[in-house]
């Protein structure tokens, strides 16, 4: 077990305010390169200058998954000088509250000892044991914290009485590998809502498609734009006159979703989009489903959807469909349309 999972880790940072108001990037172990690092203190709340304060943010850069827990210190402590930190651990998977966990303990470690040395002690310990143990500190167990728990974490019923049936276009979005931006000026509510959103294609199982924390730099906008499809979200407003950047964009304070200009032909919606709509809605209103089982019944949807496409396609040369082959069947437009673009988001389309 732990040989696995526990190479996941990258590594484990520490940020500190000192008296003055300085922040400083002050120790990493084994070592963050200096792009990352600098994404990294732009995403800690100490070098921020508004007086918000995050106990905990993540999220992903150039395929590098970053949790930040932050706390202040309370006197009196073995950090005299320092005012508050930010422990930065990065890994290779999605998994927030697994390191929100262990992010806890080294916090309580680091106030105890005031040195890094303890802290990176507990981190080898975990990469080695998968387990990290101390009496007055708490202790972690790599096995408690399952990825499909972080994948199940979020609430889709939430999303579903937020926008209702207008829940089909981000469901299509997702299913034809779109790109989805997400604006809120409050963190927290982004961290909530964006996470949730892979799972409307749980068939995927595909959580890398999430940048849930990115910033308008020249950096980390070139980085989003090398994936193909996400769901991406923003704290700024500006976001919203990059439509270079989205196909949906989801105001999510004012609950508005717009689809743009240019993906208004694949998103175009039919018969096959109402009846998967009024499925969800259905399922996620019923208080008796829990989100899981809401998510089990779109993903039986899409299955059914997936497998009645790859049927057509087997009946194609290549077992690959073209355009031409769809038109023989005289689905409707937007249904045509619909398993056209999917088929090239599932790779079954000829080229």
């Amino acid at each position: 077990m732990a040989a696995t999972e526990t190479q996941l880790m990258l590594s484990v940072g520490l940020i500190e305010k000192d008296v003055n108001g300085d922040t400083l990037w002050v120790w990493c172990y084994p070592s963050v390169d200096s792009d990352l690092r600098q994404v990294l203190l732009s995403k800690c709340c100490l070098t921020q200058d508004s007086r918000d304060f995050h106990t905990f943010v993540f999220g992903q850069f150039c395929r590098t998954w970053y949790y930040i827990t932050t706390v202040e210190v309370q006197e009196p402590t073995a950090l005299n000088k320092v005012t508050h930190f930010s422990i930065v651990v990065t890994a290779k998977d999605f998994n927030p509250e697994k390191y929100a966990a262990l992010s806890r303990i080294l916090c309580r470690m680091y106030i105890k000892h005031g040195s890094p040395v303890k802290m990176m002690e507990a981190y080898i310990t975990v990469l080695t044991k998968g387990i990290c143990q101390s009496d007055e500190n708490g202790s972690f167990l790599i096995k408690d914290y399952d990825v499909r728990k972080a994948y199940l974490a979020g609430s889709v019923k939430d999303v579903v009485s937020q926008f209702g049936m207008e829940t089909i276009i981000l469901y299509t979005a997702l299913m034809l590998k779109r790109r989805i931006v997400v604006h809120h000026p409050r963190i927290e509510a982004l961290l909530e809502f964006t996470r949730v959103l892979p799972a409307l294609t749980w068939h995927r199982k595909d959580w890398s498609i999430l940048h849930p924390y990115v910033h308008l730099t020249d950096t980390e906008v070139e980085d989003l734009k090398k994936c193909p499809g996400y769901v991406a979200g923003f704290v700024d407003p500006e976001v919203s006159n990059r439509s270079d950047l989205f196909d949906v964009f989801v105001n999510l304070p004012d609950s508005v979703i717009t689809v743009s200009q240019s993906a208004k032909e694949a998103m175009a919606m039919g018969k096959l989009h109402k009846d998967v709509g009024h499925l969800i809605v259905q399922s996620a209103e019923d208080a008796e489903r829990s989100d899981s089982q809401v998510i089990k019944d779109i993903s039986v949807k899409t299955k059914e959807i997936l497998a009645n496409l790859v049927a057509l396609a087997d009946e194609c040369e290549d077992s690959k469909i073209t355009l031409e082959g769809l038109k023989q069947r005289h689905f409707p437009p937007a249904t045509e349309n619909f398993l056209f673009h999917l088929a090239a988001a599932e790779q079954l389309l000829r080229i």
